[in-house]
């Protein structure tokens, strides 16, 4: 149930900024459904932990299960939250979608045509998250919507598909989609107002501060990493002085003759990212704390659809010396850099132009099918435990001999 929650929150905030992107109100109706079934979720599993607890040792660990409930449910209603700009019509300026299109994780929607490469095929045949560095979050079937998607889902001719992930891989899915050429919304052709836009660009930020955040949370929590919970700490202290920012700048934009009516979108906006930023800190608090962990935490986030790993940079592998522009992480392997360790400090949101060096740890989070691809490029083979059942690396030649 765990497991699930994490997937349904997750995906509740990619529809709900893809909604947003696409300006699509079916799609935001469906992220309040969502919210019913992770409603159904928490609430069920508040249940079972209060009847796992037999003595005060089992109460002091499952109050760990019952907070990282509470920042799922945190994260499910932001996203909500985000949805209803679409649904109320609060509005954004027409450059906050153009600048959607420059995040570091863009929404995209195509259809399948009829006896195109996708058509008729399985999604783990395709295998988009490591090809193209995408993931399908939504699929829309004639008047259908299908949300719980799996690798077993057939494509048919017709389904509208709708994905997120690097906009590196947007070209190559529309030729297998057979789909034309597709140019991203543009900003207004009028001149920018200075303060909306320097408020539109900090909103793209913070909805990449925020995503990398909730990211790190679930990586301290598997990890049991205390480094990692104080850099989601500091994320989340930057969101909150965006925030102060952005409110100064919408409210000088709305004395320049800008439309007020997409100036409460942004505000809304800003909320909802910063929301998304208290709720990851709430995750890690356990972990800066030095609670006591429930094992099933580690084993439910490990299961999830995308799973939270570190995989270190061994001297003279692919990656070594390499620059991450070099390596298209998210296209080779469909793994998310989240962060790097370096030195005993981490770079987290790391740009392309950064070379990794011998001695670096990754931390991605991406399907566990690429798990293997990245510890290659890592120099390390992935081999499963006999007596644990578990993954682990073992250095490349070690694995060989």
């Amino acid at each position: 149930m765990l497991s699930e929650a994490k997937d349904t929150s997750e995906l509740m905030i990619d529809l709900a900024y893809a909604a947003l992107y696409f300006g699509d109100p079916d799609m935001a109706e469906e992220v309040d459904e969502l919210e019913d079934r992770l409603s159904g979720l928490v609430h069920e599993m508040r249940a079972v932990s209060i009847l796992a607890a037999r003595s005060p040792r089992d109460a002091d660990a499952m109050a760990s299960v019952l907070q990282v409930e509470g920042a799922i449910e945190r994260l499910g209603n932001a996203a909500v939250d985000i949805s209803r700009i679409v649904t109320h019509r609060l509005g954004i300026p027409r450059a906050l979608v153009a600048d959607l299109a420059a995040a570091e994780e863009v929404s995209h929607r195509v259809k399948v045509r009829d006896g195109s490469e996708l058509a008729m095929r399985t999604l783990r045949e395709v295998e988009m998250p490591i090809e193209l560095g995408m993931r399908v979050v939504a699929i829309r079937r004639e008047h259908d919507w299908i949300t719980d998607v799996d690798g077993d889902e057939i494509l048919m001719p017709g389904d509208v598909l709708f994905l997120q992930g690097t906009s590196a891989g947007v070209p190559e899915l529309r030729r297998l989609a057979g789909a034309g050429e597709w140019e991203p919304p543009q900003p207004p052709e009028e001149p920018a107002v200075s303060d909306l836009d320097r408020a539109i660009d900090t909103l793209v930020e913070m909805k990449n501060i925020s995503e990398v955040a909730v990211g790190l949370g679930y990586s301290a929590l598997v990890l049991r990493d205390q480094g990692l919970a104080a850099e989601v700490n500091h994320l989340e202290d930057r969101l909150d002085e965006m925030k102060e920012v952005l409110e100064v700048w919408v409210l000088r934009a709305a004395q320049e003759r800008v439309d007020p009516g997409g100036l409460r979108g942004l505000l809304h906006l800003a909320q909802c990212a910063e929301e998304i930023g208290d709720a990851a800190q709430q995750m890690v608090w356990l972990v800066e704390e030095g609670e006591e962990l429930h094992p099933i935490l580690a084993i439910a986030l490990g299961e999830a659809d995308e799973v939270v790993v570190r995989v270190p940079v061994a001297a003279g592998s692919p990656a070594d010396g390499k620059s991450l522009k070099d390596l298209q992480l998210e296209t080779e392997t469909g793994f998310y850099l989240l962060a790097i360790r370096r030195g005993g400090r981490y770079l987290y949101r790391p740009r392309k132009g950064v070379v990794l060096q011998a001695g670096d740890e990754l931390i991605a989070t991406g399907p566990d099918e690429g798990h293997r691809l990245l510890a290659e490029l890592g120099g390390y083979r992935l081999i499963e435990d006999e007596d644990t059942g578990e993954d682990e690396l073992v250095p490349a030649g070690q694995a060989d001999r």
